[in-house]
């Protein structure tokens, strides 16, 4: 089998295609807090509930005063998400488990009053689970309406002020 470089390249740069957007230096400072987060999702996954909550609570909150972010910032932050994983996995893994803990982090720490969802339903035949945030009682960021259908089995919530 013959490896072209160039065909190399060129499905490298398709691959890489949706991190292109993100390319002023706070946007790239974005990127690789996405990442950062997202590689470590799996690990974190291995931790009890309550352990993980408290490990989410431990990075979360208002740092010096930061201002809650805008609607159009926090969807800034779920397109940086989606991008990671569609560009860098197996490395950020895709599917709501990182999507939502990921989300969650960087949104808490913006100050962002969020809560990440665990639960599990019947969108279909099969019963699946899934992870959303949830932000003044409805689901929040979501791709679709997905969460429609399942019931959350555990919640870790906003930190309290």
């Amino acid at each position: 089998m013959i490896f072209s470089t160039r065909a190399c390249l060129s499905r490298l740069a398709e691959r890489l295609a949706p991190l292109a957007q993100f390319r002023r230096p706070l946007e790239v400072a974005l990127l690789a807090r996405v990442v950062t987060v997202g590689m470590t999702v799996p690990l974190l996954m291995r931790l009890p509930l309550p352990r993980l909550a408290a490990v989410l609570a431990a990075t979360t909150g208002r740092a010096n005063g930061t201002r809650v972010p805008s609607e159009a910032e926090a969807e800034r932050m779920a397109a940086c998400v989606t991008a990671a994983q569609r560009a860098l996995s197996p490395v950020v893994r895709s599917g709501c488990v990182t999507r939502g803990v990921t989300l969650y982090w960087l949104l808490r720490r913006a100050g962002a009053p969020v809560e990440l969802c665990f639960g599990m339903g019947r969108p279909g035949e099969d019963l699946v689970g899934h992870c959303w945030l949830v932000r003044d009682g409805r689901p929040y960021l979501e791709p679709v309406d997905s969460p429609t259908g399942f019931d959350a089995l555990y919640r870790i919530p906003p930190p309290q002020p």
